[in-house]
């Protein structure tokens, strides 16, 4: 089943928080994320909120005054979101998360009673800081998009870019939870062993090779029994909701660890994910048919297959990399875009990630998240990681700065953003995903 729009999604909809209503902000009424937040530099509780343009809707000052007093028969969930974590939330499942949007929009539209009780209860975002949304039991990086496979497979296997079951299987891998931090927070250069290919033996040394990889987190909501899988035409009513992620990951490290069981201290030393969760349900608006498959490919399998995948089951959210060095920083220069993707190019889709995940028994559990893997287009410039965009490091490229990047230097800040636009419906943000870069402990 696909979630569809209803009047949350209406874009005449105006909010009596008025920098709601601009038209550039990646949180108008229409959209209503969910975060964990807490006043910066303070020692007050962690708490659920939601997003509506430059303001926090602190849910647990909600359930404190009379603004609970309007959401009626989502009173359950709204207890839920204002939680420390959004497990529990999560775990209600699409009836309960729906209930809870809704009145959310009413009571947060232009004209609704509930704005002096509500007023009270708004942080501004500048004001706030950050957790991790949810307790991510477990993660699971995937490998969606058919162009960075190539591309990545291009540098190693030119005659053969794409291994065969690549067409028939959702590749992917489980990776560390503990290593997730949210947006804002800096990770330090990875240490690993690395073999250049010319050496007798491998060396313990600070990666010199950090790269990026353009993604999207899938947050899992309801979760299913070990042993029963999901089928595809129930697949969507157990995602929570999108945000953005990084999936940084040591170049250098990789080629020699990762042989025959797959990723490790590459991929293991920091995730970045940003704050804000925007609903499956709020993304409908935004929901097209996935890339035909070129001639000659095999159809998914019946369990990866659905009417419903074929008609809508991609997303049309337009994704951007940016960087910006510490010289960049010091004579005020903005972060550069080196990259434009979108996630509608992906080959398989978050349904089909759901259902092979579960196919063998596998039991999801709420705030599970699983990345999209970068998510590069078809062409050079929407290439969503370094190793891409430089040809292995052969062809640097070169910022408005002057300076060149081949892979990531200490200092560097990378910024993800992602949105959704289009005529005739509501811009739709996901906010922004950066972390910087800093240098290696001594070994």
């Amino acid at each position: 089943m696909t979630i569809t729009t209803n009047e949350t999604h209406d874009a005449s909809l105006r909010s009596w928080v008025q920098s709601a209503n601009d038209g550039r902000t990646d949180f108008p009424v229409q959209n209503l994320p969910f975060a964990v937040f807490r006043r910066k530099a303070s020692s007050e509780a962690w708490r659920g909120g939601v997003a509506v343009g430059n303001q926090i809707l602190d849910l647990a000052a909600v359930l404190a005054g009379k603004g609970s007093d309007h959401f009626g028969d989502a009173a359950e969930p709204l207890q839920a979101a204002a939680r420390e974590t959004l497990n529990d939330f999560m775990g209600l499942g699409q009836p309960a998360w729906s209930a809870l949007r809704l009145a959310l929009a009413r009571a947060l539209r232009e004209g609704a009673a509930a704005q002096a009780d509500l007023q009270r209860c708004l942080v501004p975002q500048q004001d706030a800081e950050y957790r991790v949304p949810a307790r991510v039991g477990d993660y699971t990086d995937f490998y969606t998009s058919i162009h960075h496979a190539t591309n990545i497979g291009r540098l190693f296997r030119p005659d053969n870019p794409l291994m065969p079951n690549y067409k028939w299987i959702p590749i992917g891998y489980h990776g560390r939870s503990s290593s997730i931090i949210v947006s804002g927070h800096d990770f330090r250069r990875p240490v690993g062993q690395v073999k250049p290919g010319d050496a007798d033996t491998p060396t313990v040394r600070a990666s010199e090779r950090v790269d990026i990889e353009l993604e999207l987190g899938v947050w899992l909501g309801r979760g299913n029994a070990l042993g029963e899988p999901i089928a595809m035409a129930d697949a969507e009513q157990h995602v929570f909701g999108f945000g953005l992620l990084n999936d940084w990951s040591a170049r250098d490290i990789q080629p020699w660890e990762y042989q025959p069981l797959g990723p490790f201290l590459a991929k293991n030393f920091a995730t970045t994910v940003s704050p804000w969760i925007v609903t499956t349900e709020a993304l409908a608006p935004y929901r097209v048919a996935p890339p035909a498959r070129p001639e000659g490919d095999p159809a998914p399998l019946p369990y990866l297959d659905s009417k419903a995948n074929r008609e809508r089951g991609a997303m049309d959210v337009h994704l951007q990399v940016l960087l910006q060095t510490p010289q960049m920083k010091q004579s005020g220069e903005a972060p550069a875009r080196i990259s434009q993707s979108n996630y509608k190019h992906a080959y398989w889709t978050f349904a089909q990630l759901v259902a092979h995940h579960t196919v063998g028994g596998c039991n999801l559990q709420p705030g599970d998240l699983f990345g999209t893997g970068t998510l590069s287009g078809p062409t050079l410039e929407q290439a969503g990681a370094l190793i891409e965009l430089t040809a292995g490091g052969k062809n640097p490229i070169t910022l408005p700065s002057g300076e060149q990047r081949t892979f990531l230097h200490d200092g560097d800040t990378v910024i993800l953003r992602g949105w959704c636009q289009k005529d005739g419906a509501a811009r739709i943000g996901l906010g922004e995903c950066h972390s910087t870069v800093l240098p290696a402990r001594a070994i």
